[in-house]
């Protein structure tokens, strides 16, 4: 199992420059690998380049990243990474995922139509733009030529949907999900080694963003039960809740409350539903278990209150990084 770091800014009141923290204490402790998250706050490559410039060793993934040609073509997607990996000096990889109709018509102003399309498509073309040779067209038919190297990182794609998973299967070397269930992960590996299999490839490593808190004060979890009290509602989320007894809280989610009253009214154990939480031997065994429901690798999400820049939970968690 490897154990990477999301440096992500969380769009509440913490500080903006919260994801630079996390990421330079997660190089300090020795991981290899940050994720600079993209959202209303922060441009993903330039928080990557921002990261890149105050740390020494990690590689950076920038995303994921919306893919609608409308907020982000596939060429701006390749020349951001490249241009964030000749600036630090290191790979960076890039993510890509189809938002949400809140994120792409609600803040970027664009329609968010045919997204399995558009995410098939600029995965097909970001990737082979990502290993481009130096001097060769810059994109088919142009006549500007390739002057960056390669980012050298890795493409990653977002998926959940049948659809998704037939694109990251097709194209991708590492398939991302987002706050997920040992039994989310199990169902969407079986998806993903099929689909795959169809596709002629190996399927590719599955990782999954999880919010964590070791030792966590009682502002940590609160803070990861906002995190995932959007997901309530969400098919195929909902009835992880009502399994897991908080059916009460998906009814309320469905009601026309607020979100203050929703969190009010989910109790601290649902965050144990989709995240790591607990003392060190418990979000340990917690990890082993996501292994073996068939996880490669876990992007920890570290709850920063009561944990300024996640650095406990971040700490107990080094020695697990593979070597």
């Amino acid at each position: 199992m490897d154990i990477s770091v999301v440096a992500a800014a969380r769009e509440d009141d913490s500080p903006v420059d919260e994801p630079l923290r996390v990421a330079v204490v997660a190089d300090r402790l020795g991981y290899r690998e940050v994720w600079a998250g993209e959202g209303p706050t922060w441009d993903a490559f330039v928080l990557a380049t921002a990261i890149g410039l105050a740390t020494e060793r990690v590689t950076l993934t920038a995303g994921p990243v919306p893919v609608p040609v409308s907020v982000r073509d596939p060429l701006t997607i390749a020349r951001g990474a490249a241009s964030a990996a000749a600036v630090i000096g290191r790979p960076v990889g890039v993510a890509l995922g189809t938002s949400s109709k809140r994120v792409v018509e609600g803040v970027h102003g664009r329609p968010r139509t045919r997204p399995a399309a558009a995410l098939a498509e600029s995965a097909e073309a970001v990737r082979g733009l990502m290993h481009g040779e130096t001097g060769a067209a810059i994109v088919p038919g142009s006549t500007f030529r390739r002057r960056q190297q390669p980012p050298g990182g890795p493409l990653t794609v977002a998926a959940f949907g049948d659809r998704a998973i037939a694109v990251a299967a097709a194209h991708a070397d590492r398939m991302l999900l987002d706050v997920v269930s040992l039994e989310q992960v199990r169902a969407l590996r079986a998806k993903l080694t099929a689909s795959a299999e169809l596709a002629g490839r190996t399927p590719p490593r599955l990782a999954a963003w999880l919010p964590a808190a070791v030792d966590p004060e009682p502002e940590s979890v609160r803070q990861i039960l906002r995190s995932i009290v959007g997901y309530l509602t969400v098919p195929g989320y909902s009835n992880v809740f009502t399994a897991a007894g908080f059916g009460e809280a998906v009814d309320l989610a469905r009601s026309d409350t607020t979100p203050e009253s929703l969190l009010a009214a989910l109790p601290p154990e649902a965050a144990n539903t989709l995240a790591l939480l607990g003392d060190a031997h418990t979000v340990r065994a917690r990890i082993d278990a996501y292994a073996e429901a068939g996880l490669d690798e876990i992007a920890v999400v570290p709850a920063t209150a009561g944990d300024p820049a996640g650095e406990r939970t971040l700490r107990a968690l080094a020695d697990l990084v593979s070597g």
